[in-house]
């Protein structure tokens, strides 16, 4: 008998980890495919490369902002949109009430499933995202740079050589 096993998705969250503790979490989430769809960078040569975010950049910027306000324990602490990724340290203070505290993956499906219902795009994200535990405040400088620093270093210049060109394509769900 001949049977297929479909291969095991690897783990990305530490086992035995309280992701709703108190702490800071630095995230990545990545648009669905890694399409550009969030907005484009512009400027590279003679003025300093920026990003231009498209409507549903814009749309992201809000919702991020408005987590703070869906969840009290949390705070998004610096962000940066890129074309198509999100950075975000979160940082995260549990309650002592009745009430469970939210967990990191609560966070993010939450703020992913508004996003998407608002930007009316489907699929808007990939599954799952990345996290890492900001550990002290070496780590925490570390991701903080990265996020400020983020729009002048390698990365962009590899987004850039992509083409960030397909928003249409995206939109239309005419892409691969």
């Amino acid at each position: 008998m001949n049977e297929s096993v479909s291969p095991k998705r690897k783990r990305t969250r530490l086992e035995n980890y309280d992701y709703s503790q108190s702490g800071a979490y630095f995230i990545t989430i990545c648009s669905h495919n890694k399409q550009c769809v969030f907005g484009s960078i512009v400027g590279e040569g003679l003025a300093p490369p920026e990003i231009v975010l498209s409507k549903y950049g814009k749309i992201i910027n809000t919702q991020l902002l408005n987590l703070e306000k869906r969840y009290s324990c949390i705070k998004v602490d610096k962000f940066v949109i890129m074309p198509n990724h999100i950075h975000i340290i979160l940082m995260l203070q549990k309650t002592g009430g009745a009430s469970p505290s939210p967990t990191i993956s609560d966070i993010v499906c939450s703020f992913k499933s508004l996003a998407t219902r608002s930007c009316g795009l489907r699929p808007l994200w990939q599954r799952s995202f990345y996290d890492h535990i900001i550990r002290n405040e070496a780590d925490y400088l570390e991701k903080s740079d990265y996020i400020i620093n983020i729009i002048l270093g390698k990365e962009t210049s590899e987004i850039l050589a992509h083409g960030h060109d397909d928003l249409e394509t995206f939109a239309t769900g005419t892409g691969d």
